[in-house]
Parts: C-alpha cells; structure tokens; sequence
C-alpha cells in the first residue's frame, strides 16, 4: 500500500528522481574513493617521506571532499523538493475528496479522524520519502560499493563484513516485527487525542456552565496517557537499536584488527590496507544503520499509507451522473414525489411517502417534534445525502440528474448549526458570490436585521470574523448566515431552524422583510424576485403567514394547509400550536 501510494504520486518527478539518484551516486562514489587515497598516503607518501607526493594526494583528497560535499547538499535540496511536492498532491487529493463526501461518509470516518490523515498521517509519509530520498538511496550504493573496495583491500577479512551485516539484519529484524502493531495503535490514538481536544475546544463554554472542567482535564489525561504509554514503548525499541548498531560497529573493528595484527606483523598486510579496510567496514556498517532508519519509520509511514488510502479509495455515496444537467430550465421550484429515507442498517425509515411541492415566490414551511425527520428532509435538497426511494426535482429536474455545482448554484442553504469562516464580514457574506458588490452586502444585511450591529463594527464589513463566529453571538450568527444566502441570490431559499436564537421582534422584522424581497421587488430584490422559500421552524409565530405548513410526524406527512386550515384539520399542528399558545399570546 506504501509503495503504490508513493510511486502514484511520485510520477510527475521523475526527472528529480534521475538527477537524486547520480547525485547521490557520485557523491557515495566520492565518499568511498577516499579511503584509498588514504592508504595510498600511507603505505607510499610517509613511507617515501615525499612530501610533495602527500601534498598532491591531500589536495585531491579535500577535491574529493568537496565534490562529494556539494552532490549531497544538490541532492538534499531536490529530495527536500520533490518529498515536499507529493506532500502536497497527497494532501490536496485527500482533502478534495473529503470534500466530496456526503454526510455519511464523514460520519462513518470521523472529523478528528479526517483531519489526522490529512495532517500527521501525510508527514509521516512525507518525511519517509525525504529520508529516502536525500540519506538512504545512497546506503545501497555504499554497501555494493564498499563491499568491492573491501574486497580489494583484503579479500581474507571480508567474512567479518557477512557476519558483521548478518547480525545487524536479525537484530533490526527482531525490532521492526515489534514496531508495525505498536504504530497501528500509535496513530488511532493520536485520532483519539484529536477528538477528545475538539470536543473540549468547541465545547468549552458547556464545560464550564456545568463546573466540568476537573472532570474533562481527567478524560484529557486518560487519552493523553494512552499516547504516551505506546510512544515511550516504540520509543524503548528505538533507542535499543542504534546502541546494538554502535556495538556491532565496534566488535567488527575489534574483530578486524584481531584477525589482522598477525598478518600485519609477518607482513602480509599492509597497514594501509587495514586503514582502508576498517574505513570500508565502517561505511558499509554506517549504510546499514542508514537503511536502519528507514526501516524504522516505515512500520509507521506504511499504516499511515493505508490510512490515506482508505479516505481515497471511498466513494462518495453521492455520485455525480454520467451526463449531468448543466442548465436548470425553471426557476425557484421544489418538488418532493413520493420521497422516503432511511439510513444505512436502520430498521425503519426515517422519511417515508414524503409529497409536496413549492412553486416560484411561494413560501412553505414544515413544522414537527424533535427527531420528526425535518433536517434529513432538508439535506435531501442539496444532496447532502441521497433519497432512498422516490425523487426530489429542484426547477424541474432531478437532483440526481443535475451537475452538483449547479444544483448548489441553485439553492440558498442557512443551516440549523449556522457556522462562520475566519476573515471578515465582508468575505464570509461573499461566499455564495465573490463579485457581490458592497451596496448589495449592505443590502442583504438589512433585509437579515444585521445592519445595526455590522455598522457598529468598528472596520463594518471589513471587521474580522473569528473561526465558527465564536466573536458575535447566536442570533448574529444566524442573521450573517442568512445574509450570506440572501447575497447569493439562488433559486431556492433553505432555512434549517435559522431563526431559533432571534428574539420575537428581531424574527417578525426579518420574515416581514424576507417576503418583501421574494415576492415584491423583482430582479434586482436581494433575493430575487421568483425565488422560493422552504422554512424549517419550532415557532408557529415565524410560520404561521407561509403560503402553505407542512406537518411532519414520524418521518411521515400529517397535514398541509394554510394555518387556519391546519388548525381546523390537523390534531397534530392544533397541539402544537395550543403547547405555544401563551407565548404566542404575550408576543
């Protein structure tokens, strides 16, 4: 899976790859060609006491040196390139396809999880790759290299060199089997770290109404503690490795000279040779360890790789059609024909036989008990998720059928959960239409009952927005959010419970304004003249003037009529609207 991820990305580097691979050729080249210079000083310049001779061979020796010096600084800067680059193409295509998803695949994954193999999961994949590419694609060179130069040197110590590598290879071996599950949990606990600090982040004004906080710091430190107890066993195998490279490193040269001092001494060997011969040993040992790295991250970077391509490999449940409808021949109609839902291994359906339809300049609403369907029902609109059975046309055609692009184009969404982007004002109501001009923002604001507030801003529309909104509160969020959609101009306007935090006064002032601008002003209205309005409410106040109410109960429509109709007809909307009727009353 490490392997087909990486090449995937790496083919348009190419070319980077070739110029890494000479670099580090020539520079491993380089690097081993200095031990014979060396011995060749010693058992020829010092000997000779030619000074001129040491001389010449030291200046190619430091020749070589900066040859070498140079090739691995080039090669570093393109493996820091190109390792760098994937980075990027890794984490734009997870990320484009988390965009993608619908509702359930982001719930069947998670957010904390999402963004964990968006960040640390694609570094860890990355810095693999950098650490391949700029130190270890030179350590099989060094090895193959050295082994020849060893062999030249002296051919009757090699066998120090088999056994030198083999014992390395079962100790490594031993290790890394250990690492691969200890870096499986690693990373799910790291999710689990994410998730428990989201929570705590977004929720922190809850932790503190209910005095939460010694508890939530426990839950911290439980999750906190299960990281750090696998990290310091991965870390335990790491630090026993190098010092049982370091060891095998120095009882191969023990070994070396062991064997060679009595061939030295009856002069067989030339201590020349077994400078250049120990020099051979230690770079070909010191490639091992370098190879040693790489296997030591790649347990991790392996189950960070099928992480990743697990969000890859997921289709959306929303597919785009073949042939997709680019161009919607009506404008600002809705259609529901005989719509049921249910989600994935849920006995019963949570929407069933759904009918109804809102034409051009009309207002509908829908109004039910808590977990009576109404959100699903809005996500159905612009295909957040897919409808189970039956069909939901918006201007005409089915939304399945329809280019998502365009079908979003075409409506005006305002969420139950109204959310705002770090920026300003300004480009958050800019986000369904980045051309809209400031007279046309200005204008969308007072049709949302949000130019008051704005205008008291001390920089307006220029006034920064914190992440989530978290620096207005609930009732200017709702207002900036239904601006944001007024600016948009769609066919189509969705209100999910957007009015829930606006005061009585704020929300006849706004829905008074709302009507004006869909039904009486034409084109150039902030809403647009033909545009329809779908309204989800709890508050029979905010519906009660719609030009047709649907009751919803049980996922299953129980009544559609004006108020007075629904009054007379529906037992439902009559309990409703008698649970409000005192409020109702004082407003």
């Amino acid at each position: 899976m490490l392997v087909s991820l990486v090449s995937h990305h790496l083919r348009r580097y190419w070319p980077q790859l070739i110029v890494i691979l000479l670099l580090q050729a020539g520079a491993q080249v380089a690097a081993l060609t200095l031990p014979t210079i060396n011995a060749d000083i010693i058992d020829n310049g010092v000997v000779a006491l030619d000074t001129g001779y040491v001389k010449s061979r030291s200046a190619m020796m430091l020749a070589v040196s900066a040859g070498q010096a140079i090739c691995q600084v080039v090669a570093v800067y393109f493996a820091a390139l190109t390792s760098m680059g994937m980075g990027r193409d890794i984490r734009d295509a997870v990320f484009s396809r988390t965009l993608s998803f619908s509702a359930r695949e982001v719930n069947q994954f998670g957010a904390p999880s999402l963004i964990t193999r968006t960040t640390n999961d694609v570094q860890q994949v990355q810095m693999l790759v950098f650490m391949t590419l700029a130190i270890i694609v030179g350590a099989p060179i060094t090895m193959v290299v050295g082994i020849i130069m060893a062999l030249r040197a002296n051919v009757w110590l090699s066998w120090i060199i088999v056994a030198a590598v083999l014992l390395l290879g079962v100790c490594i071996g031993v290790i890394v089997a250990n690492m691969g599950p200890l870096f499986g949990r690693l990373q799910k606990r790291i999710d689990d770290l994410n998730r428990v600090t989201r929570e705590q982040i977004t929720g922190i004004r809850v932790v503190r109404a209910f005095v939460r906080e010694p508890y939530e710091a426990r839950r911290f430190d439980a999750t906190n503690s299960q990281l750090l107890r696998i990290q310091v066993a991965v870390g335990r195998l790491m630090a026993a490795m190098f010092p049982i490279v370091m060891l095998v490193m120095n009882l191969s040269q023990i070994g070396v000279f062991w064997f060679a001092a009595p061939r030295i001494d009856d002069g067989r060997l030339q201590i020349g040779s077994l400078t250049a011969f120990t020099t051979y040993l230690i770079q070909i040992l010191f490639s091992v360890m370098m190879a040693t790295m790489m296997i030591i991250m790649w347990p991790r970077a392996s189950v960070c790789a099928t992480r990743i391509s697990e969000v890859l490999a997921t289709r959306s449940s929303v597919q785009t059609p073949a042939d997709p409808v680019r161009r919607l021949p009506q404008r600002g109609h809705l259609e529901f024909r005989d719509v049921s839902f249910a989600y994935p291994g849920a006995d019963d359906p949570v929407l069933s036989g759904i009918s109804f339809s809102v034409d051009p300049g009309t207002t509908t609403a829908i109004i039910g008990s808590t977990g009576a369907g109404k959100t699903t029902l809005v996500n159905l609109i612009p295909r957040l998720v897919d409808v189970t059975a039956g069909q939901v046309l918006v201007d005409g055609v089915d939304v399945a059928q329809v280019d998502p692009e365009t079908l979003w184009s075409a409506i005006g969404l305002v969420p139950q959960k109204s959310y705002l982007f770090s920026g300003t004002v300004a480009s958050n109501l800019r986000q369904g239409r980045p051309e809209a001009t400031d007279e046309e923002l200005w204008e969308a604001l007072r049709i949302a009952q949000a130019a008051d507030f704005v205008s008291r801003m001390p920089e307006g529309l220029d006034s920064p927005i914190a992440q989530g909104g978290t620096n207005v509160s609930g009732g200017q969020r709702q207002r900036l959010s239904i601006a944001r959609a007024l600016v948009k101009k769609p066919d189509i306007y969705v209100f999910d419970d957007s009015f829930s935090a606006l005061d009585v006064g704020t929300d006849a002032r706004l829905r008074s304004a709302l009507s004006a601008a869909l039904s009486g002003r034409g084109e150039d209205a902030a809403g647009g003249g033909d545009s329809a309005m779908l309204i989800v409410a709890q508050r029979v106040s905010t519906i009660r003037n719609a030009d047709q109410i649907l009751v919803i109960e049980g996922g299953r429509l129980v009544g559609r009529g004006t108020h007075q109709e629904l009054l007379d007809s529906c037992p439902t909307y009559l309990e409703i609207v008698n649970s409000q009727l005192s409020a109702e009353e004082a407003a």
